[in-house]
């Protein structure tokens, strides 16, 4: 089956940012109360004096989160986005006349010639360690960076990753750009979404494994514990096949994926080769014929920002358990049956 994460186009002006006389009246009055403001950043605490005017955001999701914010005014620019993937039409409109600083992973020049105070980035989303571009080397030009949470793996320990983490990251840039209740009001849209799941799911008899396939043939790359996918399928009532693998994205063998048999494989959906391309490539190997997902053909097709951590995680845990427990959800079964019929 093929169940694609929906996004609505309308879902920017939707969480606009609209104000009434006392906020309007409050955003004209000095905010010097709210700082200094000092959040967790992986492993580093970073105080902020004021809010950022000159922000940089790296990928798909976190730009997403900042323009969901309504943080657009105080953003000189983004990066890593069209060298790998294609942002959706929402996104595009959103974005306006914004310019893409660089189109993959952004050299340092490229942040300080834009004079950026803020980068909103992770590891591997816009930094690696060693790398040229990190938060110890964009200190040295006064330029001070937050750290996607589910990112952080790859420079500290741990738990497993979850959606809390989705969550802080949305509470954190509340928190440095004083739109607190902007911040809350997302965070409580998607935990209401995520609580319907699971009260949806309460009875189910069966927890369904998957394996997420994001790209790679010699070597699939896939999500391990550490990463959000695991956290996604949790709440959907599934369970990651590597859910023991105490890395982030990861690669592993299809040996592996053979001997764990999941009985559902996403798809992370970007990039120049299509979900239905990676679909066609999996059930073309020969190698993978006795995977029951791959005998059944049971393939959830998620957008990367859905995929990822950010606005849209409440939407992917909606399609995947919809997926895994179609019982569980007769209404959206009959929308897809029908979506399906034209």
């Amino acid at each position: 089956m093929f169940l694609r994460c929906l996004i609505a186009c309308a879902f920017f002006a939707g969480l606009g940012f609209q104000a009434d006389a006392a906020a309007a009246a409050e955003a004209a009055a000095p905010r010097t109360a709210h700082y200094p403001v000092t959040i967790r950043s992986c492993n580093r605490s970073v105080t902020f004096d004021r809010s950022p005017r000159r922000a940089v955001s790296h990928d798909i999701n976190l730009t997403e989160m900042m323009l969901a914010l309504g943080l657009r005014e105080r953003m000189v620019g983004y990066t890593g986005i069209s060298g790998w993937k294609t942002a959706p039409p929402e996104l595009k409109a959103a974005l306006g006349t914004l310019p893409e600083l660089a189109r993959r992973y952004p050299p340092l020049e490229a942040l300080v010639d834009a004079h950026a105070d803020l980068y909103v980035a992770g590891w591997l989303y816009g930094m690696q360690v060693g790398g040229p571009v990190t938060p110890s080397t964009l200190a040295d030009f006064h330029i001070a960076t937050y750290e996607l949470r589910e990112s952080c793996a790859h420079v500290m320990r741990r738990p497993a990753a979850s959606l809390e983490d989705t969550y802080a990251d949305l509470r954190n840039l509340g928190a440095i750009f004083d739109v607190d209740a902007r911040a809350a009001q997302i965070v409580a849209g998607m935990q209401q979404r995520v609580t319907a799941v699971r009260a949806a799911l309460a009875h189910r008899s069966h927890t369904p494994t998957v394996f997420v396939y994001d790209s790679g043939q010699d070597k699939p790359f896939s999500a391990g514990a550490l990463a959000m996918p695991t956290a996604l399928i949790d709440a959907a009532g599934g369970r990651n096949v590597l859910d023991d693998v105490r890395q982030s994205w990861t690669q592993v063998g299809w040996e592996t994926v053979v001997a764990r048999n999941p009985e559902f494989i996403v798809i992370v959906d970007y990039g120049p080769i299509t979900a239905r391309q990676k679909i066609q490539f999996l059930l073309d190997n020969p190698a993978l014929a006795s995977v029951a997902a791959i005998r059944s053909h049971r393939f959830i097709v998620l957008p990367y920002d859905a995929a990822t951590p950010g606005i849209h995680n409440a939407e992917a845990v909606e399609t995947i358990a919809h997926a895994l427990h179609p019982d569980a959800f007769p209404e959206a079964l009959v929308d897809a049956l029908h979506a399906g019929a034209h």
